[in-house]
């Protein structure tokens, strides 16, 4: 392991931390001042501030007393102060012992090499709910096929509007 990557593991713990500690600011420090966070909802919030501000609200109503629980997958340096982190965290709402499967989130982070060391420019974060992809010859795969060439013959849908 490099010393960058240790780096960047202990920031992602101490984002662990600051969470655990429902401390909004110090979670916050953990990100540059123009990151972007994207939730497991899809909501985005532009600027540390604007994410702190969501987790202050956060942390001081439905997510009070939670702990964010998880570990870097992977981290993948694409350039000398650029990486990409991968990793894998839940929340633990302080009445359970035990993470649900359901609340499992993936993350996919930008680390950056700030003068205040690495820091988090990006953060886009969605739940662990795999899908398994039907095969081409499944009832799912040929209805969509079949819908899909009624649609073409019909001349709705998207396949209308590349005909003009």
């Amino acid at each position: 392991m490099t010393s960058d990557d240790h780096q960047i593991r202990e920031l992602f713990a101490r984002l662990m931390q600051a969470w655990t500690d429902n401390d909004s600011a110090a979670y916050a420090a953990c990100f540059t001042t123009d990151s972007d966070y994207v939730s497991y909802d899809g909501t985005r919030a532009v600027g540390r501030t604007a994410m702190q501000d969501a987790h202050d609200r956060l942390f001081r109503g439905v997510l009070a007393g939670s702990a964010l629980v998880g570990e870097v997958e992977s981290i993948r340096q694409i350039a000398p102060s650029v990486a990409v982190v991968h990793g894998t965290a839940s929340v633990l709402m302080p009445w359970r012992s035990k993470l649900p499967k359901r609340r499992l989130s993936r993350q996919t982070l930008v680390a950056v090499r700030t003068t205040e060391g690495w820091r988090f420019a990006a953060l886009h974060n969605g739940r662990v709910r795999p899908v398994r992809i039907p095969p081409p010859d499944s009832m799912p795969s040929r209805m969509a096929q079949r819908m899909g060439h009624l649609a073409r013959r019909f001349g709705i849908g998207h396949g209308a509007m590349t005909r003009t």
